[in-house]
């Protein structure tokens, strides 16, 4: 009989006794972040995952808590009425403490706070989630594989980028997936996680170098506007010469001058849908120009 609970595992947050749930065989793995930087109390298991992981900065690993037994259906996400079942869907359920949104990462960057960007998690968390994803694949049978794409936060959130599953394709998934492809739910994490990297570990290879997300998509930091200094104001110079709406007279630097604005603005007259209502020159980017800036230059 396959082990229900992970050896790496604390069940120090166990919630079966006050929710047993629904018993099941897991073929399927959804991963979520919990935005924030402790362990969470899950309203006393009622909105619990089957797994928490937390990092642990000075040593360099995670810490697991286990929730519910493997084969249990653990209470993470939305399942309403009429439609297809979700928790109880053969899913095992990961909860990652850290956070999947660029602005927050910024903001707690700003404050000091120890935290992990998931997707940009250092190799040693990767690791320790590929051990798991190896154990779960060896115990339990759920495939080392994915078949979606993970978007970037916040266009992971809603279902109006095309991320999320349909009912069929819920009902006939198996493998790794995320928060933001579960139907019924309107989440976006874990963003554009590293899955492939996390992958890779667990089946004992090398994981390719860098960020090798299945979308290369990111979201625009909250920072980047006309006449802030930012670093990531480079990569929007560099994005706008690239799809044809340069020169940009002084790039490449981190500042959103005049010439920058400029661009922007050129870029919006091709784009007259993604103006800022009531504005004829906008020059600036906004989420949604700066998704379709990276799409016109090239990236998928």
């Amino acid at each position: 009989m396959a082990s229900q609970t992970y050896p790496l595992a604390s069940t120090t947050q166990w919630f079966e006794d006050d929710y047993p749930g629904s018993s099941m065989d897991v073929n399927t793995g959804i991963i979520h972040t919990t935005e924030g930087t402790d362990w969470p109390d899950y309203d006393g298991g009622g909105s619990a995952p089957t797994m928490t992981a937390k990092p642990d900065f000075s040593n360099e690993r995670l810490v697991f808590r286990q929730h519910f037994p493997i084969d249990k259906s653990a209470r993470a996400l939305v399942n309403k009425s009429g439609g297809v079942q979700t928790n109880t869907l053969n899913c095992f359920q990961i909860e990652l403490i850290g956070t999947c949104d660029p602005d927050t990462h910024e903001e707690w960057e700003d404050a000091g706070y120890d935290h992990v960007f998931w997707p940009e998690a250092p190799d040693w968390a990767l690791r320790d989630l590929g051990r798991l994803f190896a154990w779960l694949n060896d115990e339990h049978d759920i495939p080392l594989t994915t078949g979606v794409d993970f978007l970037a936060y916040p266009d992971s959130y809603g279902s109006s980028s095309g991320q999320r599953m349909t009912f069929g394709e819920w009902n006939n998934y198996s493998g790794w997936a995320g928060h933001q492809h579960v139907p019924e739910n309107d989440h976006g994490d874990p963003g554009n996680f590293p899955i492939k990297k996390v992958l890779a570990y667990a089946k004992g290879a090398t994981p390719p170098s860098g960020n090798t997300t299945s979308s290369s998509i990111v979201s625009l930091a909250s920072g980047v506007k006309p006449g802030s200094t930012h670093p990531q104001v480079r990569e929007l110079q560099q994005l706008l010469a690239a799809a044809g709406y340069g020169p940009i007279k002084g790039a490449v630097t981190d500042y959103y001058g005049v010439n920058t604005e400029a661009a922007v603005a050129r870029f919006h007259d091709a784009n007259p849908k993604l103006k800022s209502t009531g504005v004829s020159r906008d020059t600036a980017i906004g989420r949604a120009g700066f998704v379709e800036l990276q799409k016109e230059a090239g990236r998928r």
